[in-house]
Order: C-alpha cells, then sequence, then structure tokens
C-alpha cells in the first residue's frame, strides 16, 4: 500500500535555490521520487508561499512565468484548499502542540490530504504530530520513506 508524503514548503523551494547546492540536490531527488510514485501532496497555502518565495526572496528570483509553471504543474498533486474544517484543525494543532499559526495550518491540511509523513525541516525529524510523522528531508533518502 503506497502511503501520500505531504510537502512542506521549504522542500520546493530548496529545489530552485541555488545558494544551498547540497539542499538544492537532495530536494531535487524528493522531488523526482514524488513525482514518480505520485505519492506528493500539498496545499494551496504551500503553493502560495512558494511563489512567494522564489519570486522575491530568492537572489536571483526565479522568473514570474516558472514560477507560475511550477505551481500549475504541481496542481497534479491534489493541493488541499483551506476550509472551515482545516481552519479548526489548525486551532487545535496550535493549542496542543503550540506551532506557529502557519505551521498549524501546514499539519492541518497534511492530515487532510490523508498523508502519513510530513515533509519539513521546520518541525522535529521523528515527530508525531495530529497523525502524522515529520521527515526532514535533509536527513533521510527518499527510498527510506517511499520505500523504491
Amino acid at each position: 500500500m503506497s502511503v501520500n508524503v505531504f510537502v512542506d514548503t521549504n522542500l520546493l523551494v530548496y529545489v530552485r535555490d541555488r545558494a544551498e547546492e547540497d539542499k538544492q540536490r537532495l530536494a531535487a531527488e524528493w522531488m523526482a521520487a514524488l513525482w514518480d510514485t505520485r505519492r506528493g501532496r500539498l496545499s494551496i497555502q504551500v503553493l502560495q508561499e512558494y511563489y512567494v518565495t522564489v519570486t522575491r526572496k530568492l537572489d536571483p528570483p526565479r522568473a514570474l512565468d516558472d514560477a507560475r509553471g511550477d505551481v500549475l504543474s504541481l496542481r497534479a498533486w491534489e493541493p488541499v484548499v483551506i476550509d472551515e474544517g482545516i481552519l479548526e484543525d489548525g486551532w487545535t494543532v496550535q493549542d496542543r502542540y503550540g506551532f506557529s499559526w502557519w505551521d498549524s495550518l501546514i499539519v492541518a491540511a497534511a492530515a487532510r490530504s490523508g498523508s502519513r509523513w510530513l515533509l519539513s525541516e521546520d518541525f522535529q525529524d521523528g515527530q508525531e504530530v495530529f497523525g502524522l510523522t515529520v521527515v526532514n528531508p535533509f536527513a533521510h533518502e527518499p527510498e527510506a520513506i517511499l520505500g523504491r
């Protein structure tokens, strides 16, 4: 049985960040594995954060048309839309774990997506949170999680 992997914004950004060569390479490996296995998931929030970060904060910034192309391609990953239920689950996550509001929404959306794994460097590797296991993509090879 294949289990989905929810991708946080930072992994997507590192694929485009030339300043972090090692992380860029590992992020690209993860993304390729997730595309190959069709197990990647994300949210509209992640796509929004990605777009703003790569077009405004990278040096050099990604061209708008290229960033928009990335976002359009990632629609294949069935992005979770933040709705009232995720909003309320976000409050639960924030209250229970003390995460920032934006991280709490990421966790709530990841849980809604049916994912088992949350791929992010922003949480503690191996942490169990809201039915998910956090995986730092820079501490594990894709095969360790995806079993390819």
